[in-house]
């Protein structure tokens, strides 16, 4: 009687725990290799989610099969045409500047800067992300301005700082070039050019770059050996103790929302208040898009700034909580960082794994080669 007395007030103390306080299950590798890679995702482990990552929520997996839209529907042909005005630097001012220049396929289809130099080299203020598996998204850019990947094409192409060309112009120039004309034929029917034709070409083509199947598709899959032993810890730890599914969540690895990360350097050189300047809501300052996570190992340098040249930095600062913003706490702008960021208490060996499971998302090898362009 005595001994069911002490076990009665043991489970009391640790039910007396508040719900933020998660009582963690010991799960060996074998557990863990047995659970993930079983290809049932109902046998996974709980993720730890806060409440503001539980809208909308969807969790890791297997990229689907990509959509195209009903008013730009996919088609060979229009895709080889977006590939070539996608390498065609007469699109830019200076007829020097193509999409390419931020978005190399030597790179990644990033372009491994901080940030990115556009016309005259002068420099933006942003990272170029990758484009690869850019049909998932539904934001773009780090501030969602655009729409769609037909409004994203355009922007860069009328921006000053980067391909300083007004669209209309773009269209007489690529309109005069003779072996054009088949290929605008092809993609559409006939050979007229114009803005509309442009874009969705050059989105047909974006859309087209997708990632293959990656190590942890095939063991999220089934494929049980797919994954070492310290890759299956990091997939747990992702998805449990170190909080990362809470912003890199469904198979693009993205929630797709907007967060403070307290990196906007408020009143202070660089500052950036993100989502704030499209939407002009107070609670929007600092905001900015979630990234994928996909081809992470090959995509450096990190965040929205480019500020993290390598992931190991980008986890020291997640695991001490991020920093706090700056500044005058009573600006009625002044950022608020979002609740989601707490101290983790991350070992050496959390570091490890985690790193090497964001490795095993990393499976696209294809550097494509530059098409030769029509000429006049």
């Amino acid at each position: 009687m005595k001994y069911f007395l002490v076990i009665l007030a043991v489970l009391g103390i640790l039910y007396s725990f508040s719900g933020t306080e998660k009582i963690e299950r010991t799960y060996s590798a074998i557990d863990l290799r047995e659970l993930y890679g079983s290809g049932d995702p109902t046998r996974w482990p709980q993720a730890h989610l806060f409440d503001e990552a539980i809208e909308g929520f969807q969790d890791i997996g297997p990229l689907p099969q990509p959509v195209f839209p009903k008013d730009n529907p996919y088609s060979k042909e229009k895709e080889e045409l977006g590939k070539m005005l996608f390498f065609d630097p007469r699109l830019s001012g200076s007829g020097q500047i193509s999409c390419t220049n931020c978005h190399d396929p030597e790179m990644m289809w990033a372009d491994g800067r901080r940030v990115s130099f556009g016309h005259d080299k002068q420099t933006g203020t942003r990272n170029a992300p990758t484009v690869l598996n850019i049909v998932y998204a539904t934001q773009l850019f780090w501030d969602g301005r655009a729409k769609d990947l037909e409004a994203q094409a355009k922007i860069p192409i009328e921006n000053p700082v980067e391909m300083n060309m007004h669209s209309r112009l773009a269209v007489r120039r690529i309109a005069k070039i003779e072996g054009y004309k088949d290929l605008f034929k092809a993609a559409f029917g006939d050979s007229k050019v114009n803005e509309d034709r442009i874009v969705k070409a050059i989105a047909t083509f974006e859309r087209s770059l997708v990632s293959p199947p990656s190590r942890f598709d095939k063991f999220v899959s089934g494929q049980k050996n797919a994954l070492s032993d310290s890759e299956v810890r990091g997939l747990h730890l992702f998805r449990t103790k170190a909080n990362c599914i809470n912003c890199h969540n469904t198979p693009y690895f993205s929630d797709q929302k907007f967060h403070n990360l307290g990196l906007t350097y408020f009143a202070r050189e660089y500052q950036d208040l993100g989502l704030y300047e499209i939407t002009k809501k107070r609670e929007d300052v600092g905001k900015f898009k979630t990234p994928t996570l996909r081809e992470i190992s090959q995509t450096a340098p990190y965040m929205h700034n480019g500020l993290f040249p390598n992931i190991r930095g980008v986890l020291n600062m997640y695991n001490a909580g991020m920093p706090d913003e700056k500044g005058n706490k009573q600006d009625p702008l002044f950022p608020k960082k979002s609740g989601m960021l707490t101290t983790l208490n991350l070992s050496e060996e959390d570091f490890v794994d985690i790193e090497n499971f964001l490795n095993s998302l990393h499976s696209y090898k294809y550097k494509m080669r530059a098409p030769v362009l029509p000429t006049k």
